[in-house]
């Protein structure tokens, strides 16, 4: 029994020592410091050796993946948490103004500098870190099941609500970016003017 109860101590703690690495390295990425991806520099800010870091994660693409995981188990499924009875209208706003907010925390944050990073390419990306392709992969089925199902009720053209899946990531990258840059125009124009676009071509 004593055992057991060791091994579940030892267990918990490995866990916790995961879950704090996972959290710095997230945090050290958000800075959106190129230098910031690289194995040895979150295992400095982690402040702990690069074999430390490795015997968690086994390579650079497993911490990579486990990051990118991490912050997919943070973020949660986007538009599984709107109103099912909304409007197309509330329904489209809610989604594009809590995308908004959310591509502005650090997790989001951690994500673009982790994908400046790495290879454009897909075939090179997959060549090099197959477990992070492998999860940034799995993001847009899934996020295109999340916005069928968002709006499965509506009776919508399954074809736009495709393209509108494609559309939003982009759009709302690219309204963040500005945002982050520092503009003169009003980006609530823009965000407005997507979700009013949005609704026309889906309602068309």
């Amino acid at each position: 029994m004593t055992d057991v109860a060791g091994r579940r101590r030892a267990n918990r703690r490995g866990i916790a020592s995961r879950e704090t690495m996972l959290e710095a390295a997230i945090a050290s990425l958000a800075t959106g410091d190129p230098a910031a991806v690289s194995g040895n520099r979150i295992a400095r800010d982690i402040g702990a050796t690069w074999g430390v870091v490795k015997y968690q994660f086994g390579d650079i693409d497993g911490l990579w993946a486990a990051v990118l995981r991490h912050t997919a188990d943070k973020r949660g499924d986007l538009p599984a948490g709107l109103e099912r009875d909304g409007t197309l209208t509330e329904r489209v706003s809610a989604l594009i103004h809590t995308m908004a907010t959310g591509l502005r925390r650090p997790e989001s944050l951690a994500i673009e500098t982790l994908r400046a990073a790495l290879p454009r390419d897909h075939a090179e990306l997959e060549r090099e870190y197959p477990q992070t392709a492998a999860v940034l992969a799995s993001w847009k089925p899934n996020w295109d099941h999340a916005c069928e199902r968002a709006f499965a009720d509506l009776d919508l053209d399954a074809a736009k609500v495709r393209r509108v899946a494609a559309l939003i990531p982009a759009a709302m990258r690219g309204i963040t970016s500005e945002r982050t840059l520092g503009t003169y125009g009003d980006l609530d124009d823009a965000l407005e003017a997507l979700i009013g676009g949005i609704v026309a071509y889906l309602e068309r």
